[in-house]
């Protein structure tokens, strides 16, 4: 059996493109580890994202503002922090820098390799 080889989560950076850029880094049933590069991007006024499954977050570069539904204010997450967003907790991301780079982990029953949020 071949090992897989590494990857480089800061290799390979869209960094001019109009849209958030998602790649799917490994999935398996139950979980879905992907790398999210942001370039100035923000959930659209409004929307909330309403997964059913849990969803570890951390910045690796730059800095985001994340927003829950249930709480007055934003938390303002730079390189370095990490949160776990539980199934169905409304929420939505309100700044990002340009770029940022955020290291995505989705696990649960639910977690299929095609949905995102």
């Amino acid at each position: 059996m071949t090992a897989p080889r590494p990857t480089n989560l800061f290799a390979d950076l869209p960094l001019d493109v109009p849209d958030e850029v998602v790649s799917v880094l490994h999935a398996a049933p139950g979980l879905r580890i992907e790398r999210i590069v942001s370039n100035g991007q923000a959930s659209p006024p409004g929307f909330n994202y309403d997964q059913p499954h849990a969803e570890w977050v951390a910045v690796l570069v730059g800095s985001a503002d994340l927003r829950f539904a249930d709480e007055s204010t934003s938390r303002r997450l730079s390189a370095g922090d990490t949160v776990l967003i539980e199934p169905n907790r409304l929420h939505r991301v309100e700044r990002t820098d340009s770029p940022t780079i955020w290291l995505a982990i989705h696990f649960g029953p639910t977690v299929e390799a095609a949905d995102s949020g």
